[in-house]
C-alpha cells in the first residue's frame, strides 16, 4: 500500500459512507453491520453478537491495512456472499484516509 492516509479526513469519509451502518466506539452498538472496535487484526466475523453472513465467518481473513484497502475497493467481490450492501471507495487515497481512521479508533 502506499503513504498512509489522512485520519482527519477518514473520519469525514467514516461519518458519509460508513456511519449509518457501522459504530467505532467501546461497546458501539451493532447497527445494520457490526461494532467495528477492537476488529484491528482481528479475523474477519468475529464481533460477539452479531450476526455475520457464512462467507465473513469462514473467509479467514485478518483485518489490516493491505486486508482492508483491498476489501474496501468492492466488498462484494472480496467477500463473495458477504451480506454488506456498500458499493465500496474506489478512490485509493479515500481508502487510504478511511484506513487510517479506522486504525486509530477501532484498535482494543
Amino acid at each position: 500500500m502506499a503513504k498512509p492516509g489522512n485520519e482527519k479526513k477518514g473520519a469525514k469519509v467514516f461519518k458519509t459512507k460508513c456511519s449509518q451502518c457501522h459504530t467505532v466506539e467501546s461497546g458501539g452498538a451493532h447497527k445494520q453491520g457490526p461494532n467495528l472496535y477492537g476488529f484491528w487484526g482481528r479475523q474477519s466475523g468475529q464481533a460477539d453478537g452479531y450476526s455475520y453472513s457464512s462467507a465473513n465467518k469462514k473467509s479467514g481473513i485478518m483485518w489490516g491495512e493491505e486486508t482492508l484497502f483491498d476489501y474496501l475497493e468492492n466488498p462484494k467481490k472480496y467477500i463473495k456472499g458477504t451480506k454488506m450492501v456498500f458499493a465500496g471507495i474506489k478512490k485509493p487515497k479515500e481508502r487510504q484516509d478511511l484506513i487510517a481512521y479506522l486504525k486509530s479508533s477501532c484498535e482494543a
